[in-house]
Order: structure tokens, then C-alpha cells, then sequence
């Protein structure tokens, strides 16, 4: 048995979580509407306050954690929702939210322009800090991950998008010859 499956989901009064028939749960909050859907061989036991899940069958103990993790990122993506930072570094990057696009210069000869996804929010502070805000875990982290691939952060001189948290090894450039 999973050690992380074997922990309840708790759930604070503004959300409401449901079981449908086709072993999906719902989890409803001030922020939007999450689904996770279960295997066949996992169920859940929705009691006030926190929802159990368990595993009907000792083959489907690999997955019991993982479902527990999915259940706990939907509940926390309907109360505060998930956020990531990026920071822009070199001389002339910039970054614009135009409608639903993200416009971003990045030192090419053309800007680069992003298409937002429904459900995500994305804002811009300073023109060099892009924050990423939504209520699937999993789709804040693609849409961080596209942006940052279009100019990731390189070891010698560290221009390029990278993550707020993230360390940047930087390499010593050339020596120099006699």
C-alpha cells in the first residue's frame, strides 16, 4: 500500500466534492471546477470535511498515491489556485499581454506571440516578470514550461527565460590564449 494514498484529502468548507457514477470526482470551489478520474479498481469515500480513497484491489496500490496527489492538487487549485513566476533576462527582453496572447521579445528578429489558454491567467509585472496563475496544477506547469522553451537560460552569460526559484550553473567563458 501507498503511505500517501493511505492519507485523507481535507477539504475546507467552500468546497464541494462529489463521486459520479463513472467513478470521476468532482471537486467544486470559489475558483472553478476540477475532475479526477479514477481507476476502476480505486474508490472514495466522501465524508464531511475530507474524502478517503481507497484501493479495492492490491494491483492498483501503484496508483493509490498518485490519485491521492491529483485529488489534493484539484482541491488546492479550487481554493487558492497554482501559480508560477518567470523571470526574463537580457538586454532588450520584454514581455506584453495583449488580449488573450502573451507577447514576448526576446532578441530574435520578430516578437513572439502566445496564445493563452482558457483557464489561465497570466500576468505581467515590470515587463521582465510573468506570472502564470490557474486552477489545474498540470496545465499552469505546461503553459510555464512552453514560455520558457522558447528562450531558456543559457550558462554563460544567463539571458534567457527562466523559473523564479530556479539556479542557473553558470560556465566560465573562454580563457585567454598567450
Amino acid at each position: 500500500m501507498s503511505r500517501v494514498g493511505k492519507s485523507p484529502v481535507f477539504f475546507q468548507k467552500g468546497v464541494q466534492v462529489t463521486l459520479s457514477p463513472t467513478n470521476e470526482l468532482i471537486v467544486k470551489g470559489a475558483k472553478s471546477t476540477q475532475k479526477v478520474q479514477l481507476r476502476s479498481e480505486i474508490g472514495a469515500e466522501i465524508q464531511e470535511g475530507k474524502v478517503q480513497l481507497i484501493c479495492k484491489v492490491p494491483e492498483a496500490a501503484a496508483h493509490h498515491g498518485l490519485y491521492r496527489a491529483l485529488l489534493q492538487n484539484a482541491v488546492t487549485g479550487v481554493t487558492t489556485g497554482w501559480t508560477k513566476e518567470l523571470m526574463l533576462n537580457g538586454v532588450g527582453y520584454r514581455a506584453s499581454v495583449s488580449g488573450k496572447k502573451l507577447e514576448l521579445n526576446l532578441g530574435f528578429s520578430h516578437p513572439v506571440s502566445f496564445p493563452i489558454p482558457d483557464g489561465i491567467e497570466v500576468k505581467v509585472d515590470k515587463q521582465t516578470k510573468i506570472s502564470i496563475t490557474g486552477a489545474d496544477r498540470s496545465v499552469v506547469g505546461q503553459v510555464a514550461a512552453q514560455v520558457r522553451g522558447f528562450r531558456p537560460p543559457e550558462p554563460y552569460l544567463g539571458k534567457g527565460i527562466k523559473y523564479s526559484d530556479e539556479h542557473i550553473r553558470r560556465k566560465a567563458g573562454k580563457a585567454a590564449g598567450k
